[in-house]
């Protein structure tokens, strides 16, 4: 819900705090500090204390930073309830989908991981219309309240049955997985497989950071990290940054333009999320990808056609790119990156590469956001799409030459297959 709540509330923040245009900057950009932070010890978290109770650390950090932002006088409680809140959020990017592959059955595993997406394009809307007609205290207010349904229900769900196995901890291992499978289901060959593996796995050293850049390890970090490198340098942030002047120039107010792109992106994500398991990651990764392509394209297109005042209503051509590249992005690479860096890595290394790739997705994030202005001046506002399309080429490239498909698989067959490719190679 972080993701919905700057624009509605900017100018409330800054008419009621009298914050400067500098200081809201540093307001809007401080959560992906705390994000990356929260990022570089998630994994470390998660597996030494559990799934659960990392979920439950995050979301406290969430709950005090939405509290503090409701309840700020001025900048600095401001920013840390924003710091605290992001904090929080980098945690909960890299256990909520780790957690979710690792209790569902390998038929639904991709469509679950997929709904941690859905749910956030679903925050980020909802927080986006009711700012709209509320004060941005209460829109804060409203932000904890997700905070502490998932605090109370963390009690009525069990613990990853393979962090159990990594603990030695057999029994509750088995129980857990019953529990998630179901009183009357047979759980003896899932349960025999989960502990054989994890067994295998824990006759290894401890993994150190530089383990990772092994050679059996290079081609899950090689996927993990560029697939989230090529999600952020394909323009998500710049479109986010640039809609509501493009549509303003579309001659259609930001607020219809950003519901429109609302419209678009909530069916959009739930599509990608009902086909994830029927058609594949790797279909899905391509057409999406294939979709930024020409929405950055086309929107590039647009402001190179005003720049030499060829076509007069080429910024229409601005907002149908702005709209395309929504849709596409939500139908694929928003989501499909994190389904992935869930099911790559060997639970013995899992914690540490799943620290370091959700990092990079914090980093590029923070790179792009910070560098977009830099760029549209060096390279022009046209330049810098091209760019972004650009990326988008590469990462069909990528895709089809890099990333495995991931469907119908148990996680343990998708890693076992992991380091026998990179052997291969």
């Amino acid at each position: 819900m972080q993701v919905g709540f700057s624009s509605p509330a900017q100018s409330g923040i800054v008419n009621d705090l009298g914050l400067s245009i500098a200081e809201y900057s540093v307001f809007g950009s401080i959560w992906t500090i705390g994000a990356m932070l929260g990022a570089i010890i998630s994994g470390k978290i998660a597996d030494f204390f559990g799934r659960r109770v990392a979920m439950g650390f995050a979301e406290l950090f969430c709950l005090v930073g939405w509290t503090a932002i409701s309840f700020s006088q001025n900048a600095w409680l401001l920013d840390i309830g924003r710091f605290l809140a992001g904090y929080g959020v980098g945690i909960l990017s890299y256990v909520v989908p780790v957690y979710i592959a690792e209790i569902t059955p390998k038929n639904l595993r991709g469509a679950f991981t997929a709904v941690n997406q859905l749910m956030i394009c679903c925050g980020g809307s909802v927080m986006y219309v009711i700012g709209n007609f509320t004060s941005w205290r209460t829109l804060a207010l409203i932000g904890t309240i997700p905070c502490i349904l998932q605090l109370l229900g963390l009690f009525l769900i069990p613990e990853s049955p393979r962090w159990l196995a990594k603990m030695d901890k057999w029994k509750e291992c088995e129980t857990s997985l019953q529990r998630l499978r179901g009183a009357n289901a047979n759980i003896s060959q899932e349960a025999a497989e989960i502990i054989e593996y994890t067994g295998m796995l824990k006759q290894l050293s401890d993994t150190r950071m530089i383990d990772l850049f092994q050679r059996k390890y290079a081609h899950g970090l090689i996927v993990g990290v560029g697939l989230m490198v090529l999600q952020q340098f394909g323009g998500v942030n710049a479109i986010a940054y640039y809609a509501s002047a493009i549509f303003e120039s579309a001659g259609v107010s930001s607020r219809t333009g950003t519901l429109a792109m609302v419209v678009i992106q909530v069916p959009m994500t739930l599509l990608g999320t009902l086909l994830t398991d029927k058609s594949g990651r790797v279909p899905l990764l391509m057409i999406s990808a294939t979709g930024t392509l020409l929405g950055c394209f086309l929107t590039g297109l647009s402001f190179l056609l005003q720049d030499l005042q060829l076509w007069k209503d080429s910024p229409l051509l601005a907002l149908i790119g702005v709209l395309i590249f929504t849709g596409s992005f939500s139908l694929g690479m928003g989501g499909i990156p994190w389904v992935i860096m869930s099911e790559i890595f060997p639970i013995n290394v899992k914690g540490l590469a799943g620290s370091l790739v959700t990092v990079v997705n914090w980093f590029g994030s923070w790179i792009i956001s910070y560098s977009f202005n830099f760029l549209t001046k060096w390279i022009s506002s046209a330049g810098t799409f091209f760019l972004f399309s650009v990326a988008s080429g590469l990462t069909i490239i990528f895709v089809a030459k890099l990333v495995p498909e991931t469907k119908g698989r148990t996680l343990e067959e998708i890693q076992a297959s992991m380091v026998l490719f990179t052997r291969k190679s």
